[in-house]
């Protein structure tokens, strides 16, 4: 009796033991579980991180240069009244004379003054250099330009400065990832017609010391050439 007794004793500590330390166990796994789980969180959010870090750089790197085409906003230092301009050039628009070379090009152009700049813009509600010079070929002369400033300026002839005239691409070196980066349209007067970051589609003097130290050539288009 005190044998069967004492087994039954026994047996009733060691089923105490067990309940009591249970929990702790299974708190004790449920915080290292819980602390794996974090672990392993940090390392997928450290890998994510790193993950937007590499395809931010690519996507940099991936962006055409005619997006990429100032390394710092061109000042504008002289102001030309765009007024006087349409005003002036009006006159050579006879409305009973075909439309020569100058007047299809100042058509256009006056239909882009004071259009908005615009990384990768096409129209007249937003309009980078490229796309602008590209679109005024397009309309007026039915050529079509490469995209990049930098495709343009290994197309048509080879012009020194002092004998530019008008309608002549005139490219300027913007950035230090592709030379040149910027172009515009020579409208005579040592004046050109581009797409500015600051101002959008406005005219600007060769003269400006912005311009002037980054000029880097300028190219005839064949009119009667096809351009592919």
């Amino acid at each position: 009796m005190i044998s069967l007794f004492k087994e039954i004793f026994y047996t009733l500590c060691i089923f105490l033991l067990v309940v009591a330390c249970t929990p702790s166990t299974s708190a004790q796994r449920y915080s290292n579980k819980k602390q794996s789980q974090s672990t392993s969180q940090q390392t997928k959010s450290k890998k994510i991180i790193s993950k937007k870090s590499i395809n931010d750089s690519q996507l940099k790197d991936s962006i055409p240069d005619s997006l990429q085409e100032f390394d710092e906003a061109p000042p504008q230092e002289s102001t030309i009244d765009r007024k006087q301009f349409i005003a002036n050039y009006k006159n050579y628009i006879n409305p009973d004379v075909p439309l020569g070379f100058r007047e299809e090009i100042l058509l256009q152009v006056i239909k882009f003054l004071d259009s908005p700049y615009k990384y990768g813009g096409n129209t007249e509600d937003g309009i980078d250099c490229s796309g602008f010079t590209r679109q005024i070929f397009l309309n007026a002369l039915n050529i079509e330009l490469p995209r990049s400033a930098r495709e343009q300026f290994n197309v048509g002839e080879q012009i020194e400065k002092e004998d530019l005239s008008f309608g002549d691409l005139v490219f300027f070196n913007t950035q230090r990832r592709s030379n040149p980066g910027h172009v515009g349209i020579y409208i005579g007067d040592n004046q050109f017609i581009h797409a500015s970051r600051t101002l959008g589609v406005t005219i600007s003097s060769l003269d400006e010391t912005y311009y002037k130290k980054r000029y880097v050539g300028a190219r005839r288009i064949d009119t009667d050439t096809e351009i592919n």
